[in-house]
């Protein structure tokens, strides 16, 4: 009988999400690796030299809701934990005068996440779902003038979470959320970032795989005290914010 643990990682191309399938590896996990770019998950697996028997490489488009059902059955395992880390951006000017940036953020950073997420916490006859971690962002804390219309998404998708978190509570199943600032991603390439409030992908993957049973889990303690100035400001404060 195989008792390895499986990961499930959702929107495996992202940077902090390819340092998480090596830390899950390195930890003893059967990791699968979801996106739409195939081949960029073949070359990051032959560039990083991981080990075939412990991967597997999937195709999930997280904006093609009808698929997700299919995607999710046709799983030669079900997870143990699941990672949802797809996401999207459009520039806040952008997004405002084009709807379609702003409907693809939707898509990918909530409405494509809801709609795996439900099949997959949803599913009582798979026993062995211990954890869900989304990856969420500090631009959905409050709405600023700068990102709410990105904030939104994430914002969404938090709450989502949350709701989400209480509702597995009774079958022992974790729900953690990493609310993430500033990382060095191309994400965030080309965009003007504090350089002291960078930080690295790895860095940010070690609290996804250490996540514990607290809810939202802030990377870095300098984002801690700015997710919590936030939180706690008022409006009239916030709206002085860029």
């Amino acid at each position: 009988m195989n008792t390895q643990k499986t990961v499930l990682i959702l929107g495996a191309n992202s940077d902090v999400a390819k340092q998480a399938i090596k830390l899950y590896i390195d930890k003893g996990y059967f990791v699968i690796l979801a996106s739409r770019n195939i081949k960029s998950l073949d070359n990051f697996s032959n560039e990083n030299h991981l080990d075939k028997s412990k991967i597997e490489i999937k195709y999930f488009d997280a904006t093609d809701f009808s698929s997700h059902q299919n995607f999710y059955d046709e799983l030669s395992v079900k997870p143990n934990i699941v990672v949802y880390a797809a996401g999207f951006l459009v520039e806040n000017q952008g997004a405002l005068k084009n709807f379609d940036g702003t409907f693809e953020m939707m898509k990918t950073n909530y409405i494509g996440a809801v709609s795996i997420l439900n099949i997959i916490a949803t599913d009582k006859s798979h026993k062995n779902l211990e954890r869900i971690v989304g990856l969420s962002s500090l631009s959905g804390v409050r709405g600023r003038k700068s990102n709410f219309v990105y904030g939104s998404t994430k914002s969404a998708f938090t709450q989502y979470l949350a709701g989400l978190r209480q509702e597995l509570n009774s079958r022992k199943i974790t729900v953690n959320v990493l609310v993430i600032g500033y990382i060095n991603t191309k994400i965030n390439a080309g965009l003007e970032l504090n350089k002291n409030l960078i930080m690295e992908p790895e860095y940010v993957a070690k609290f996804i795989i250490n996540a514990g049973n607290s809810f939202t889990i802030v990377p870095n303690w300098k984002w801690k005290i700015i997710y919590w100035i936030l939180k706690l400001s008022p409006e009239f404060l916030i709206a002085k914010l860029p």
